[in-house]
């Protein structure tokens, strides 16, 4: 009887051990299975945003005329910024091309170039007037048809209907870089200028300063309120049913879809304030009312976490409870909030549906130099690039997608760091 008794023990032992074994290779399948999803992801947002990080150049011996430029010699910037230096451009370019005589090749020609590089001849010029009259070397930006060519060059074999450029244009391209006039560079102006109609000048910084006065008004206003709510309904509150309603609605709060705070926004602080439209602040107090309930949350769950016995030490050699608060418990519970804040933050930095709620969908340019301009953010500017028809703006999406990517790892670095920092053991 004892052998049977053993016998289905041991059944009994191997039936549970293997069970453990097979939900040991389910939870290990289901980290691999996440974790290819995240590379297969990854992988490619950063396959299609590196050529936007890279762009085609052709160098040209320009003549700067003098009397085209400044037939006056007066050497008045503002005559001089008027002058037309995509002619000059153009005339550069087709000396290379002595056999194109009709209209149509010469402006099919010309429209390798974008539309940039003439300001950036003018920008040239302008910051140095002594250039004037002489012949420079330099490098024209191409357009994004010819750089979307010269980054796939199978595309060549489609149909000349199927591409945007044409089998003439092709011949012409091939025969600047077979003289090693075209070169690849890297395309500093992603990271250094607004938003722009045309794919190869179009930048994510007006929309990264838009972000960065947005979560700055956020912080502002979010922080110290959360962290005050949180200390009073922590230490200082007494305990009754309205303060257990109040902290049912921050729970709740927490859980509200991000489209009702635009909606909030856009009623209260447009339609009735009439706060300006597009406008850092706006959107900074929009994300921090949705922040606000993350922030107390995080930081009623760090206070409380600090031993009591912290207090009630305090509270024995004379402290009174705010200084209690103040200089034992706080500073203990500032890991955590610090922590929270910015995981906080790090959401409200990915949210587009309460800026198009209140108008930072808008087309913006110009890199704002405070909160009141108007500006878009880098989640918007995402969402506009990703609707644009435009095949060069598929790559500028990822890319802007990467430089995103990019800020959520600093702050979700910044908040460890902060962690390990503060962080005390008992």
């Amino acid at each position: 009887m004892s052998e049977l008794v053993t016998r289905a023990r041991s059944a009994k032992l191997r039936r549970r051990y293997a069970a453990e074994q097979r939900f040991r290779r389910i939870g290990a399948s289901a980290v691999i299975a996440a974790l290819t999803a995240l590379a297969l992801l990854f992988g490619s947002v950063l396959w299609q945003g590196l050529p936007a990080f890279l762009e085609h150049r052709v160098t040209l011996e320009v003549a700067l005329d003098e009397s085209a430029i400044d037939p006056g010699g007066a050497r008045d910037a503002a005559l001089m910024g008027e002058a037309n230096y995509a002619g000059l451009l153009k005339n550069s370019l087709l000396a290379h091309f002595p056999e194109i005589s009709n209209r149509r090749d010469k402006r099919e020609l010309a429209a390798l170039l974008s539309s940039g590089a003439a300001y950036d001849l003018r920008e040239r010029v302008l910051a140095g007037p002594d250039l004037i009259g002489t012949a420079i070397s330099f490098e024209a930006l191409l357009s994004d048809e010819a750089d979307a060519l010269l980054n796939d060059p199978a595309s060549r074999e489609l149909p000349e209907a199927e591409r945007q450029i044409g089998d003439a244009q092709i011949a012409w391209i091939d025969a600047l870089s077979a003289q090693g006039l075209v070169r690849r560079a890297f395309a500093a102006r992603l990271l250094q200028s607004g938003d722009s109609r045309e794919p190869e000048l179009a930048g994510v910084w007006g929309a990264a300063a838009g972000s960065f006065w947005t979560l700055l008004v956020t912080l502002a206003l979010s922080f110290p309120l959360g962290v005050a709510a949180a200390i009073y309904l922590e230490e200082l509150a007494p305990k009754s049913r309205w303060t257990d309603l109040i902290e049912v609605n921050i729970n709740n709060l927490a859980a509200v879809p991000s489209i009702v705070y635009g909606l909030l926004g856009l009623a209260v602080f447009l339609g009735f304030f009439g706060l300006p439209r597009s406008a850092p602040l706006v959107g900074g107090m929009v994300l921090a009312l949705m922040t606000l309930p993350t922030v107390i949350i995080a930081a009623r769950a760090a206070i409380r976490a600090v031993p009591p016995s912290i207090g009630e030490a305090a509270l024995a050699i004379g402290a009174s409870p705010v200084q209690t608060i103040f200089h034992h418990v706080l500073p203990l519970a500032v890991p955590g909030i610090l922590t929270g804040t910015i995981i906080g933050m790090a959401r409200a930095l990915g949210e587009t549906a309460p800026l198009l709620m209140i108008g930072m969908v808008a087309f913006v340019v110009d890199v704002p130099s405070g909160p009141l301009d108007p500006a878009t953010a880098l989640p918007v500017q995402i969402f506009l690039w990703a609707d644009s028809p435009e095949r060069a703006f598929v790559a500028r999406t990822s890319a802007a997608i990467l430089v995103l990517l990019a800020f959520l790892v600093l702050m979700n670095f910044t908040a460890v760091l902060l962690r390990n920092r503060f962080e005390r053991r008992w």
